[in-house]
């Protein structure tokens, strides 16, 4: 759960920014609209409570997230690849 002012994200939405910082799985296309810092997108893709909290999710990733993992499509999928070597690394 991650508070900011009145507005939380909760449930499955935050274990899927969780997902996506542990592990570089790419979430749904709302949060991907969100890392990837594209904002008029992630307002098209949001439903009514996730629309409500955009704020809370831009906060979310630029105060608590690491620095290398959202701001572009092309850092997201960076992202992803590295977290996904370190997974592959780390079974052998």
């Amino acid at each position: 759960m991650y508070r900011f002012r009145d507005m939380v994200i909760e449930g499955k939405m935050f274990e899927a920014m969780e997902r996506y910082i542990k592990h570089g799985i790419i979430p749904g296309d709302f949060l991907q609209a969100v890392i990837a810092n594209d904002l008029f997108l992630a307002v098209g893709r949001a439903d009514k409570e996730n629309e409500r909290l955009i704020p809370a999710y831009v906060v979310y990733f630029y105060n608590k997230a690491p620095d290398d993992c959202h701001g572009s499509k092309e850092i997201m999928i960076a992202y992803s690849a590295k977290k996904q070597k370190e997974r592959e690394e780390s079974e052998k």
